[in-house]
């Protein structure tokens, strides 16, 4: 079963930058559409940036130019690299990735990596 491990969360201030990895337990990554999401109090979890299966990718508007996604198949790793972080970025950050399970689609999803952007 896949296994996705994310670090790299933390408290940074304004301004600041962070780069998050979700390490996975096999090439899950390899040509299936993966992404971070996260999820601040008060709101529902939301799509921050996204590689797609033929390697486009996508970012949310207020990301935009800030943040990067992207992968490295011989680590088995997923990145997101955040610059000129803001408080409105503070959540929890997953990343999922979508695989199978039992012979149907699944969305495979890491634990969760706080991020904190202090004012």
């Amino acid at each position: 079963q896949v296994q996705l491990a994310e670090s790299g969360g933390g408290l940074v201030q304004a301004g600041g930058s962070l780069r998050l990895s979700c390490t996975a337990n096999s090439r899950i990554f390899t040509g299936n559409p993966a992404g971070w999401y996260r999820h601040a109090p008060g709101k529902e979890r939301d799509l921050v940036a996204r590689i797609n299966s033929d390697g486009n990718i996508e970012y949310v508007d207020s990301v935009q130019g800030r943040f990067t996604i992207s992968t490295d198949n011989a680590k088995k790793t997923l990145y997101l690299q955040m610059t000129t972080l803001n408080p409105e970025d503070t959540a929890v950050y997953y990343c999922s990735v979508a695989g199978w399970r039992n012979g149907v689609p699944y969305d495979y999803w890491g634990q969760g990596t706080q991020v904190t952007v202090s004012s």
